[in-house]
């Protein structure tokens, strides 16, 4: 599998217990020789939280990509028109962003470059963590999943017992679903069990 070439748009939301898991996955695209643009929500780019700084992230993000972050509409906006994307990643994807992305709300740099890739016809990768995927955001998952162009990283409960209705992507699978994505093509199975322990004997 090669990237090289490729421009790869990679936009973090709040999710900020998955940022451990999302960077590898962008020092993977890298060295993969993608061209990775870098483009964060204003969670990211301000929010300090026990899961780190806000700017060390940015700091690190920037130190992978070896670019400046994206962090407001303005700045996404050319991603359609004048310098468009080959795809669009969207990992991890909060709920709250999913519920806005599935109803065409488009008020953050990781929705205006997801919304300007879907108008290039050009596929959009989500890799989800939120907590009500299973309860009141089910909706809008299930639009995202019927819709052209979107695909997803395999998701699962990673927690079913003390949070139920929490679906989580395995970041690991990011670039196989990338891969996939560029050729118009769902990677699955799609729904996985997100740990072993979580299998019914």
């Amino acid at each position: 599998m090669t990237l090289e070439g490729k421009r790869v748009g990679f936009g973090l939301t709040g999710s900020h217990s998955t940022y451990s898991k999302v960077f590898p996955q962008i020092e993977k695209l890298v060295k993969m020789k993608a061209d990775v643009v870098p483009i964060v929500s204003y969670t990211v780019k301000n929010i300090d939280t026990k899961f780190g700084k806000a700017k060390d992230h940015i700091d690190k993000i920037e130190r992978i990509t070896g670019k400046s972050v994206i962090s407001t509409i303005p700045e996404a906006e050319p991603l359609g028109p004048k310098e468009p994307l080959d795809i669009m990643i969207l990992a991890p994807l909060t709920g709250h962003s999913l519920s806005k992305f599935a109803n065409g709300l488009t008020d953050s740099a990781p929705l205006m470059a997801a919304k300007s890739t879907l108008r290039n016809q050009n596929p959009v990768v989500a890799g989800i963590s939120t907590n009500d995927a299973l309860g009141l955001n089910g909706e809008n998952l299930m639009k995202l999943l019927a819709s052209k162009l979107i695909y997803f990283i395999p998701f699962g409960q990673d927690a079913p017992h003390s949070k139920p209705n929490s679906l989580v992507s395995k970041m690991d699978y990011l670039t196989q679903t990338v891969d996939s994505a560029l050729n118009f093509t769902q990677l699955q199975p799609i729904i996985i069990p997100f740990h072993d322990d979580n299998v019914l004997e």
